[in-house]
């Protein structure tokens, strides 16, 4: 996957994981040149081989161990390389959940394929949290590959917003939410001018809380596939499904509906001028994750907005 594929901003050297800096960039080059003589590459088959169906002929490149395919590289590296950077970026991850617990902040990782509708239910959301909840802080981090577009959206509704643009990234890390996360005032309200930068480890574990004291949004970079793997410290990855994208996605995509929560089935007002089968596509959803929630919700009409909202509101901050 995007780990050792080469589509991620260059950065941390994958050799050193236990010395990351919260803020470094974990997306790790695997330095894999194909003339290069690797004793690994030598002596272990490429990852780059597939499983043929002997009656269709289809290719399956993520049979092997690695379950991926990377030209050149054998399968103990892609999982060599996989296991140091999402160990790193782990441990970053683990720090900002503590991070967030002891801010009393939910954080809640939006994850969908790109025209979701995911910024428009996010604003919309927002907007009914600011009438139905009007004492609850909400920020969002926003990531996109470029431009601001999304979080200028955001930043109309009154909800402060900072914009992670990944440039090649295919998704958010931990490292990415950190830096963000410092630039929100549900981080600089919580310290004041007199508290250390974070609280103590004691402190942190004497917290308890019952509801959502303050929501941070994270929406993720537009993509069913990488975000799945990356943890940002999030109380929950909800995966947001247009009835527009064909009821299908879950078994498409099993990774990202496995790692989610809730599944939120969006723009369910356009029913009526779909061929979607609401049942089968909660049916396919369950198949891959069979405790996983499903809420039915349009931005446009408002229908299922509080149901979304009270969810929201009954999420806790997590250690």
């Amino acid at each position: 996957m995007c780990v050792v594929c080469g589509c991620s901003t260059p950065g941390a050297d994958v050799h050193t994981p236990d010395h990351v800096h919260p803020h470094a960039h974990l997306h790790a080059h695997p330095h894999v040149h194909p003339h290069s003589h690797d004793p690994v590459h030598d002596h272990h088959p490429a990852v780059g081989q597939p499983q043929v169906d002997a009656q269709t002929g289809d290719l399956h490149y993520g049979a092997g161990a690695a379950k991926v395919s990377v030209p050149g590289m054998s399968a103990e590296r892609a999982i060599q390389i996989e296991t140091d950077v999402l160990g790193a970026n782990r441990r970053v991850a683990q720090r900002n959940r503590a991070h967030f617990f002891a801010h009393g902040v939910t954080a809640v990782n939006l994850v969908s394929s790109p025209g979701s509708g995911k910024t428009t239910l996010l604003c919309a959301t927002i907007r009914h949290l600011q009438a139905t909840a009007p004492a609850l802080p909400v920020a969002v981090i926003e990531g996109d590959q470029q431009t601001s577009v999304d979080a200028d959206r955001i930043r109309a509704t009154g909800a402060p917003a900072i914009q992670v643009n990944t440039g090649k990234g295919c998704h958010l890390d931990a490292p990415m939410v950190a830096e963000a996360f410092e630039r929100l005032p549900l981080h600089g309200a919580a310290h004041g001018h007199d508290h250390a930068h974070d609280h103590t480890h004691n402190q942190v574990h004497s917290h308890t809380h019952h509801h959502a004291e303050k929501l941070l949004f994270i929406e993720n970079v537009g993509n069913l596939v990488c975000p799945a793997m990356w943890d940002l410290g999030e109380a929950a990855k909800v995966v947001i499904l247009s009835v527009t994208e064909g009821e299908d996605k879950p078994l498409k995509y099993p990774d990202m509906f496995a790692a989610a929560k809730l599944m939120v089935l969006n723009k369910i007002d356009l029913l009526p001028h779909l061929n979607f089968d609401v049942a089968r596509c909660i049916e396919h959803a369950r198949r891959v994750n069979p405790g996983i929630e499903v809420l039915q919700v349009s931005a446009t009409s408002g229908a299922g907005m509080a149901e979304w909202a009270h969810w929201l509101l009954h999420q806790e901050p997590q250690l």
